[in-house]
């Protein structure tokens, strides 16, 4: 039986690079469905999309997130390749990337960028990378070499038992979130990233972005992890209610009176909070393990890759 494969190409202001990145995922998988999908572009990009032969739709809602959901619910097909439409990666791996995912029955494979060029990986990004790969890793119990590459394969399974929440470009993050929380067996597979072409810009701000990533992890945290999140927030709270505490009970022993009420009001204040953050934190886990298995039934609905 013969795959269809889809190529989803999300663009913003990419008439620079949008027509060689087609035309060379046209060479890499010829027989594939490329889509564009503009997002309210102020240039020549729909234009140089269709010249180069790509089918191009359009997502008014500005934010890579929000592309990405409309992509994953509007294309129907057996194999996913995303890329984004800058040129930057490397079109021809794309071929070796589908076989693993087919061979190996895996419902992720991530391009892992390797760069030469200097202006093709700005050093704030690769450090932040780092930390925000090590961050995934300290929350999860595992994670990606590369969590921020936008190069991904998605078996059909992957795609649509996604629910896409993200807006902006801390997507890839929830994607890679996604496949941790379900255990879907994934792969990695090193890829050349180059520097973009002469004309085309990043849309990327590495402080801005960083700091939407940072907070989108924290969120999807305390989500996923309820539990540790709120019992965590509880024993602190806890353990300053008990730090407070410890003076007044010496004091009360000693004299059997309590001076400082302000003081005594707060720990008080503390552990019924603390215990209260704890029973939240135990409702939501079991709320969430509810959600869980339904991600897991919609995930399971939909057969393996090369089935």
């Amino acid at each position: 039986m013969t795959m269809r494969i889809a190529v989803l190409l999300p663009c913003y202001n990419e008439e620079a690079a949008i027509g060689q990145t087609v035309a060379a995922f046209r060479s890499a998988l010829p027989d594939a469905a490329i889509y564009v999908y503009d997002n309210n572009s102020g240039d020549a990009t729909v234009d140089r999309a269709r010249e180069a032969g790509a089918l191009v739709r359009r997502e008014r809602i500005q934010g890579k997130g929000n592309v990405v959901r409309r992509m994953f619910a509007d294309v129907d097909a057996d194999i996913y390749v995303m890329a984004d439409g800058d040129a930057t990666y490397d079109a021809a791996a794309a071929p070796a990337m589908v076989d693993r995912l087919v061979t190996d029955q895996l419902d992720m494979i991530v391009g892992t960028r390797i760069h030469q060029a200097a202006d093709a990986y700005r050093r704030g990004h690769v450090m932040g990378n780092r930390m925000m790969t090590a961050l995934l890793a300290s929350l999860f119990g595992r994670s990606f070499t590369d969590i921020f590459s936008g190069y991904r394969v998605f078996s059909r399974r992957f795609v649509k038992s996604f629910p896409v929440l993200s807006e902006g470009f801390e997507i890839e993050t929830e994607i890679s979130v996604h496949a941790l929380e379900l255990k879907m067996p994934v792969g990695e597979v090193e890829t050349a990233y180059c520097a973009r072409p002469e004309g085309s810009a990043s849309k990327l701000n590495t402080y801005g972005d960083g700091l939407r990533i940072a907070r989108t992890i924290l969120t999807l945290y305390r989500v996923e992890r309820p539990l540790w999140f709120f019992g965590t927030v509880g024993a602190m709270l806890a353990l300053i209610a008990i730090i407070l505490a410890v003076p007044l009970a010496v004091t009360y022993l000693e004299t059997g009176l309590v001076p400082r009420f302000p003081t005594a009001i707060l720990a008080t204040g503390l552990m019924i909070l603390a215990s209260l953050s704890g029973f939240a934190g135990l409702i939501l886990d079991t709320v969430v393990r509810g959600r869980r298995e339904v991600r897991r039934l919609a995930y399971l609905s939909q057969p393996a890759p090369g089935s």
